[in-house]
């Protein structure tokens, strides 16, 4: 019997019809996936291009937000450094007031002929000059607790330059300044009396921080003072420890006093002397501005 198949050419042919068919086959499964494949990609381009939209809008949104609320914050932060501001001034305003409330009001009054402090007055806090700065231990000396650190700084520093200052009078309560001026007036007659010395409860001793001050070779004597290097010690430099000549040359209420000298503190001793102006030359208000620093 014959094989079905008698030529090798045929088989090659029925071979090869097969694999067309086959790759045929195959061609159009690629064309139909390639279609496919395309299609998602240009879906997922159109979907890629909404969502890099939709987050640039986002963004957009987002930062304009920020922007706000950073605009807010600034405005906040400006309306707390306003407060933070008032909180401080207020701060200060009590400060202030507290001081004031601590401090008597009298200290930096005028009272030569001017001012009246009556007989019941005496400064809150008194303590002794020390022996080493006073001219005689014959006496007590008394002076506000305060300015006696400013006395002792004063003398010490004067001391150092060869000059010596002592302490020859301080507080005169309202009686001794009585005694004192009837004493005068017996002596020298009411009208000179009058020139020089200060009837009672108008004497910047009876506050305490005045303190007549005299230099050895004047025999224990104020007069003459202003011809020491004491004095022109003095005028140069007591600013620096917050006294003042309560009673220069040509003042208009007592004969000048070249030993009589008034603590005021620092800051108003030395815009009197930086400005040349005496004290008695302000007006009280002005001078009471300087209250609430007279012991810093």
């Amino acid at each position: 019997m014959k094989p079905i198949i008698q030529e090798p050419k045929m088989l090659v042919r029925i071979m090869a019809g097969a694999i067309i068919l086959l790759l045929a086959g195959n061609i159009g499964s690629y064309l139909v996936l390639s279609a496919r494949i395309s299609a998602l990609a240009g879906s997922m381009a159109s979907t890629t291009d909404k969502l890099q939209l939709a987050i640039d809008q986002t963004h957009q949104s987002l930062s304009s937000t920020l922007t706000a609320q950073e605009q807010n914050v600034g405005a906040l932060q400006q309306q707390l450094g306003g407060f933070q501001s008032k909180v401080g001034d207020l701060s200060g305003t009590l400060n202030t007031l507290q001081k004031l409330s601590q401090t008597d009001p009298e200290l930096l009054k005028k009272y030569s002929k001017v001012y009246f402090l009556n007989d019941n007055y005496v400064p809150s806090h008194l303590l002794e000059i020390p022996p080493a700065y006073e001219y005689s231990d014959a006496k007590q000396l008394l002076i506000y607790s305060n300015v006696l650190l400013h006395l002792e700084a004063m003398i010490e520093a004067a001391s150092s330059t060869g000059i010596k200052l002592y302490a020859f009078s301080a507080y005169r309560s309202f009686a001794e300044q009585k005694a004192l001026k009837g004493d005068y007036t017996v002596v020298y007659g009411a009208g000179t009396a009058n020139s020089f010395s200060a009837d009672q409860g108008y004497s910047e001793h009876q506050l305490g921080t005045a303190v007549d001050m005299i230099t050895t070779g004047l025999g224990g004597a104020l007069d003459g003072f202003d011809r020491t290097p004491a004095y022109q010690w003095m005028l140069n430099n007591a600013y620096k420890y917050g006294f003042i000549l309560s009673y220069p040359k040509n003042n208009g209420y007592y004969v000048f006093e070249p030993w009589h000298w008034r603590f005021v503190g620092l800051k108003l001793a030395a815009d009197l002397h930086t400005q040349g102006k005496n004290f008695y030359d302000l007006d009280q208000r002005t001078i009471d501005t300087y209250l609430v620093n007279i012991f810093d």
